[in-house]
């Protein structure tokens, strides 16, 4: 390409490998294609790295200057930043399940939002960071997140692909997080900043090489990616979309070089010329062995000589595929990678998985066809990782920067995303001192079903950027300062059997007519309680939508007899009656406190739910008794006579003096104003009442001097 034609905007890519390094210049021309301008190959010239990892990042570096300056020097430009990966080697990786609970599914009416989303993800990291803790405990290694995705979303137990704007009562993810040791990326960073570059972006190789061997749209299949390189051969699997997986063995291409270093007697270098001689197929492969004796080979025996250790290589990543799959083989897996292109590799992979062979292919020219390179660069499985590197640049921009959250330095992994939880997490600062906290959730069960309800939302985290006031989400960048109060717990859930959505507070029946209504039973652990009583951790309620019609004759202080009906059916007395359901007796003959001509229907209308007594008795405090010298007073005045209008009315309720005010008037359930009688919970199994001895109900009308008798009854 003609030097004046290049675009200033220019991407340099790194692949630093095990025996070579490959240096990629160009620039992606639109969404599908990548246009390379230059690139540069130089093989190292000692054993500077071993299986992935840096061992001389001196030698490292001087390898890495000859790359940049050869890519100059075809560019006519000067080179300062670079995107690199590291090997899958030392790549540490930790899929888990994280839930979250957001409340009862008959209250939970609140949408799913980012934040909400983002909190599960979080959830997810910090699980997946105690999890590499407690696996590298002893060890003294600090690894960094380089990265997640999550591979499910779930939503009440159903796999979902985007759980904002949704409602429900539990969400829950399966996410995949990917770790690399310090040493690695300090590493990485000295090798390329001796040789005057500055890490603009740093990957993962597998995923590097994924970026062009499987597109998204072909990893809705269960497939398999393995990039046999020099001293490792990298794995990552996709399904239905997603990468769910990535491995490694530490064994690739070296191998099988020094299976030909012990075989023809040669040093490594001259055995790595052998290995590419044989995989090109070459007629005649001449070479001189240590001795200094000339001698020769053809690909045919060096197959030979391989066979054994190829077997090895591609069984070992036949187990780490089936491994990562879940026990199973995958329908298709992509080989890119010099170590590779050995005639026999694929084979063998395919009969391991017992698999077509055409379902196991070395991935090169086919996959590179978005690829436009120089006339003289032949493309190859080679070249598959250098381009990945580059493409990962538009991606997302990775780099290391340094903050400060609460006084101590942080070293983070920028991936061009980074907020203020990332920065937070890294310190080890909890999750929940983050998000607010909920209170104590209240758990209980109504009618034998469990039921939840949540506590209330605490204080969000205060959190200063700089200065000033920012959010959990807040985008950081280098130099930062972040301090960060932790969140406080809601107060814990609370309600009340009137709350319930299953309660209403009366049953109405009609009775010889007239329409009577009764307050609903409710039971908590066995005992009678109110619609006021406060619900307890761990209760069984029992909310019972019918009355026997025992319970409702006792309700009406109505003597039981032959020939009752209901629902024009003659019943027994336990004969159960629900809402609405009739009943009809013949009133003058059951024995009730109540003549037939009393039944009036004002009364048999009266509302004779307790909530209103019980709403107003929390009031009564004000006027209870009389004193003492009242009461000669009181009594003093003929039993029995009419009460005057708008005179306060004075009584005895078990033998304590009362004087009931504000009526002209009077009845049994306006008592309750007055006189402290708890009606809230239940101390037995009916309320009696007596006026004057006689028997009758919170309806019946009070006279000066009235002796009362109000009491629990079992």
């Amino acid at each position: 390409m003609d030097k004046e034609n290049i675009p200033e905007q220019l991407v340099f890519g790194l692949d630093i490998g095990t025996r070579s390094i490959v240096g990629t210049v160009g620039y992606k021309q639109n969404v599908n294609s990548f246009v390379v301008v230059a690139q540069s190959v130089r093989c190292h010239e000692t054993r500077a790295m071993m299986d992935g990892q840096i061992h001389d990042i001196a030698k490292v570096a001087e390898t890495i200057s000859q790359v940049r300056r050869e890519l100059e020097h075809q560019i006519g430009r000067k080179l300062t930043r670079v995107c690199i990966a590291a090997a899958g080697r030392v790549l540490k990786t930790v899929t888990v399940e994280v839930e979250e609970n957001l409340g009862d599914e008959n209250f939970q009416d609140e949408m799913i939002s980012a934040e909400i989303i983002h909190g599960l993800e979080m959830l997810g990291v910090e699980k997946a960071y105690e999890i590499i803790r407690q696996e590298t405990q002893g060890e003294n290694i600090r690894f960094y997140c380089v990265g997640y995705s999550v591979v499910h979303y779930y939503l009440n137990d159903n796999m979902i692909t985007n759980l904002e704007g949704h409602k429900g009562n539990k969400i829950a993810a399966k996410v995949l997080a990917t770790f690399l040791p310090q040493e690695v990326i300090d590493g990485l960073y000295a090798s390329t900043e001796k040789a005057g570059l500055e890490v603009d972006n740093l990957t993962l190789e597998p995923i590097a090489a994924i970026n062009v061997a499987i597109p998204e749209k072909f990893r809705l299949l269960n497939i398999a990616l393995v990039d046999v390189g020099a001293g490792t051969s990298d794995i990552c699997i996709t399904k239905e979309g997603t990468v769910v997986a990535y491995g490694m063995i530490p064994m690739a291409g070296d191998a099988i070089t020094n299976v030909i270093v012990q075989a023809h007697l040669v040093d490594f270098a001259t055995a790595e010329e052998i290995k590419i001689g044989a995989a090109m197929q070459k007629k005649v492969i001449n070479y001189k062995d240590i001795m200094g004796l000339a001698e020769k080979t053809t690909p045919e025996e060096v197959f030979a000589e391989t066979q054994d250790k190829v077997a090895e290589i591609t069984q070992l990543v036949a187990d780490k595929i089936v491994e990562l799959n879940g026990g199973k083989s995958v329908s298709a897996v992509f080989v890119v990678g010099g170590g590779g292109k050995l005639p026999d590799f694929v084979k063998m992979l395919a009969n391991r998985l017992n698999l077509p062979e055409e379902r196991v292919a070395l991935r090169g020219e086919e996959v590179l066809g978005a690829i436009t390179f120089p006339e003289d660069v032949k493309k190859d499985p080679m070249l598959v990782t250098p381009i990945g590197i580059c493409l990962n640049y538009y991606e997302q921009k990775n780099n290391f920067i340094f903050v400060q959250v609460n006084g101590e330095r942080v070293k983070l992994y920028d991936n061009s995303k980074l907020t203020i939880v990332d920065a937070a997490l890294s310190v080890g600062f909890p999750n929940d001192g983050l998000f607010p906290k909920r209170g104590t959730a209240l758990e209980f069960f109504v009618n034998g079903r469990k039921r939840m309800v949540r506590g209330e939302e605490g204080e969000a985290a205060i959190i200063l950027l700089n200065n000033r006031t920012a959010g959990i989400n807040t985008p950081i960048e280098a130099n930062d300062i972040i301090e960060i109060t932790a969140s406080t717990s809601g107060e814990a859930a609370h309600m009340m059997i009137g709350e319930l959505a299953e309660y209403k507070r009366s049953i109405e029946f009609l009775v010889n007519g007239k329409k009577i209504i009764c307050p609903k039973f409710v039971r908590a652990n066995g005992q009678l309680v109110s619609e006021y009583y406060d619900i307890h951790a761990d209760d069984q309620l029992e909310i019972q939508d019918y009355y026997t019609l025992r319970q409702l004759l006792d309700f009406m202080d109505v003597m039981y007899q032959d020939g009752i009906l209901v629902n024009h059916v003659p019943a027994g007395e336990n004969e159960k009656i629900y809402d609405k359901f009739s009943v009809d007796f013949d009133l003058s003959s059951s024995g009730s406190a109540l003549s037939a001509g009393k039944l009036e229907e004002e009364v048999l209308e009266k509302d004779f739910s307790s909530s209103d007594k019980e709403a107003s008795s929390k009031e009564m405090n004000s006027e209870k008794t009389s004193t003492k010298e009242d009461t000669a007073e009181e009594i003093s005045t003929e039993k029995g006579e009419p009460q005057k209008e708008d005179t306060d009315l004075r009584l005895t309720v078990n033998s304590t003096p009362v004087i009931l005010k504000g009526k002209k008037e009077y009845r049994v359930v306006d008592i309750l104003d007055f006189y402290d009688f708890d009606v809230k919970t239940a101390h037995g199994n009916r309320v009696v009442i007596k006026v004057n001895g006689t028997p009758c109900s919170f309806s019946t009308r009070l006279s000066l001097g009235d002796y009362v008798e109000l009491y629990w009854e079992d």
